[in-house]
């Protein structure tokens, strides 16, 4: 897999458990449903995210 694949996989695995986190834990795990969505809302505007330096710097392939 390549580093796209990778970012769309850990953010729809961060979105869904932390869903499933405000639902049975606390609503305040929803802040974190919509920290992931405003990092991929900006890193569409401006081509950089977090998660791809980390994913960059683990060896993932681009």
């Amino acid at each position: 897999m390549n580093i796209d694949r990778y970012l769309r996989l850990i953010a729809g695995a961060f979105v869904m458990a932390s869903l499933a986190l405000g639902y049975w834990m606390s609503p305040y795990w929803y802040l974190f449903t919509a920290f992931v969505g405003l990092n991929l809302f900006q890193s569409a505007f401006t081509n950089w995210c977090p998660m791809m330096t980390i994913l960059r710097k683990a060896g993932v392939r681009p």
